[in-house]
């Protein structure tokens, strides 16, 4: 029998007011060099978008916090999706490069809390990976 075990844990904390004067700011350019198009169309249907947008850089970040400082070379946050199709189940995809490396990292499944409020955002991550067989 399989089971899992921790590989990394990441955590973050973001302030809403900084995530929305960088899309006051930047706008689209901002937005498309960080988040995918599903992550842009989410948070755009929600109320308060930028806490949401917040959110989701959190856990990006989280994410890099859980696989520690061995990252590829040439990373891009957009490798990084969070998907939350529901409160109770968001998740992590992957894509390119990252996503090959993660892989030969043996982490085989993520699981992501995400919360905030009018000023902060915060996401918990927890990267697993297979546990030996006895």
């Amino acid at each position: 029998m399989i089971g899992t075990q921790i590989i990394g844990i990441g955590n973050e904390i973001v302030e809403c007011l900084r995530v929305a004067k960088m899309i006051e700011r930047y706008g689209e350019r901002f937005l498309c060099r960080v988040f995918t198009a599903e992550e842009i169309a989410y948070c755009q249907r929600r109320h308060q978008a930028s806490q949401h947008f917040s959110a989701h850089w959190a856990a990006k970040e989280a994410v890099l916090h859980a696989l520690g400082t061995r990252l590829p070379t040439g990373f891009r946050y957009r490798e990084i999706e969070i998907r939350s199709d529901s409160p109770a189940d968001r998740h992590v995809v992957l894509r390119g490069p990252l996503k090959e490396w993660v892989e030969q990292q043996k982490i085989i499944e993520w699981k992501v809390s995400l919360s905030h409020c009018r000023t902060h955002a915060t996401a918990l991550v927890l990267a697993l990976g297979e546990t030996p067989s006895a």
